[in-house]
């Protein structure tokens, strides 16, 4: 599967982080919300995450690896992608596919995924399984074989993927060259798929060598909350992750994106009668932000998102797609919990009749007025409701808690920062929304993508509507 776990407003703070004694593990337990999430350290370096939920007898028992597409390189691209299929290839212990196997007659479910910057495993089961599900994935971690033969016919599942995802839907292409411009230096310009030629010639040692560097318990973080005990999951956690010795991981060299001096402009012409466009501008993110400052501009910027976007009662969805009827879907978005800079994105498919010029200019009139106008305190209250209504509907899940967890820890967030994270935004003011809009959002700082029809000279657009987010998510 391929993801951007995307949380549900943003996420930021300082890095959650515990030092290794090397003689005894390390506990430490914070009151969260209406839960307690209690965090371990084990010996070799493994961090480990539980929160209770007793709501019902099932738990959800996750192991993020800090390990995704902004650690590759070119040649390289996607092999944390294919390493992820290779999980389910068998251990030493176990057959191909055995481990799926067994966590059904289990009477449980599991998957995986890989974003840009964590791979993670997931089993949802009873909570009398849990050791046995920790058993099994504890020997994925060190115990996985890349045999040739299950490599290179999985390689051809990979390649057909990306067939099926990106090169014959022209919406994702554009998605994904349009990220390219935007990040021209830095590891944002991979697809978290990789690129076609890269997948076709990887080799099985490859994927071995990225295995053997990256799985190891000093880069993971066991996650597992529901109906469990802390100090039983910690022994068992102990039992059987513990057994492994660290390895000597050296984080790759900065790759800092260069400041972008002028606008980036792609076309791309396709088989399709939707005209679309793409426009981004590089933002900061709690992770990257080096001052309160710059942490608070990250909850600005996402109050402009939710301004803009939302709902039906946001200024795009109003202004654009119903009053001016220029577009017949659009979006604006931002996620300011990755780990390197981001982008503050726009998204549009144009009416009948409205060209590219016509959606930009709309969208870029939108622009002046947050930026001439302070927003209004109902606008405030709408962004406000919103968040807290999200916040609940997260803990109804106790999939959705492990999951926010893990990818918060894996770019250095702090646990509770979901749970902060309304309470930080009552702090954003009319005045900061208007300030980062000034900022961060000129025409000369945009990239712009546009699709095309595929014909002698560029239409109008048709009407059509499509996912405003067809980014790289889903499932297999």
């Amino acid at each position: 599967m391929i993801a951007k776990v995307a949380l549900m407003c943003a996420a930021v703070c300082l890095p959650w982080q515990m030092a290794h004694s090397g003689t005894a593990s390390q506990k430490t337990g914070q009151h969260i919300a209406e839960a307690v999430v209690t965090q371990y350290q084990l010996d070799n370096g493994m961090q480990v995450v539980v929160k209770q939920d007793h709501r019902s007898p099932v738990v959800v028992h996750q192991v993020w690896y800090k390990i995704g597409s902004n650690f590759e390189q070119n040649g390289n691209t996607g092999i944390s992608h294919m390493l992820e299929h290779m999980m389910f290839k068998g251990t030493e212990t176990h057959e191909p596919g055995e481990f799926s196997k067994i966590v059904a007659r289990l009477g449980g479910k599991e998957n995986a995924f890989t974003s840009t910057d964590y791979t993670a495993y997931y089993q949802v089961v009873g909570k009398q399984h849990l050791e046995r599900v920790m058993e099994l994935e504890a020997d994925r971690m060190r115990n996985v074989v890349v045999s040739d033969e299950e490599f290179y016919k999985e390689r051809d599942v990979v390649a057909e993927e990306r067939r099926w995802r990106v090169e014959d839907k022209p919406g994702s292409k554009l998605y994904e060259q349009f990220k390219a411009s935007a990040f021209m230096n830095s590891p944002a310009h991979h697809p978290i798929i990789g690129w076609m030629s890269d997948v076709e010639n990887w080799k099985a040692e490859d994927a071995r060598a990225w295995y053997q560097k990256w799985y190891a318990p000093n880069n993971a973080i066991l996650v597992v909350v529901g109906d469990v005990q802390p100090d039983k999951v910690y022994e068992l956690a102990k039992q059987y992750y513990g057994v492994y010795e660290p390895e000597a991981i050296t984080p790759p060299k900065p790759q800092i994106e260069i400041a972008q001096e002028g606008e980036r402009r792609i076309t791309l012409k396709a088989k399709t009668e939707l005209t679309k466009v793409y426009m981004g501008f590089h933002t900061p993110t709690l992770v990257t932000a080096k001052t309160d400052t710059e942490k608070q501009e990250v909850y600005a910027l996402s109050v402009l998102a939710s301004i803009l976007d939302g709902d039906d009662s946001s200024r795009i969805a109003k202004n654009l797609v119903r009053k001016a009827n220029v577009v017949v879907g659009a979006g604006a978005g931002y996620d300011g919990t990755d780990r390197l800079t981001t982008l503050f994105t726009f998204s549009a498919t144009a009416a009948e009749g409205k060209s590219p010029k016509d959606v930009e200019e709309a969208i870029w009139a939108e622009i002046e007025k947050l930026k001439q106008q302070p927003v209004t305190k109902l606008e405030l209250e709408r962004v406000l409701a919103q968040s807290e209504a999200q916040y609940i509907y997260h803990q109804d899940s106790i999939q959705s808690q492990a999951t926010v967890l893990g990818s918060l820890l894996s770019v250095g967030l702090p646990a509770d920062l979901l749970d902060n994270w309304v309470e930080n935004l009552r702090k954003v003011t009319p005045e900061q929304v208007q300030a980062v809009a000034k900022k961060y959002l000129h025409r000369d700082k945009q990239t712009v993508a546009v699709l095309l029809p595929k014909t002698e000279s560029p239409p109008a657009g048709k009407v059509a509507l499509l996912d405003e987010n067809n980014s790289d998510k889903g499932a297999l």
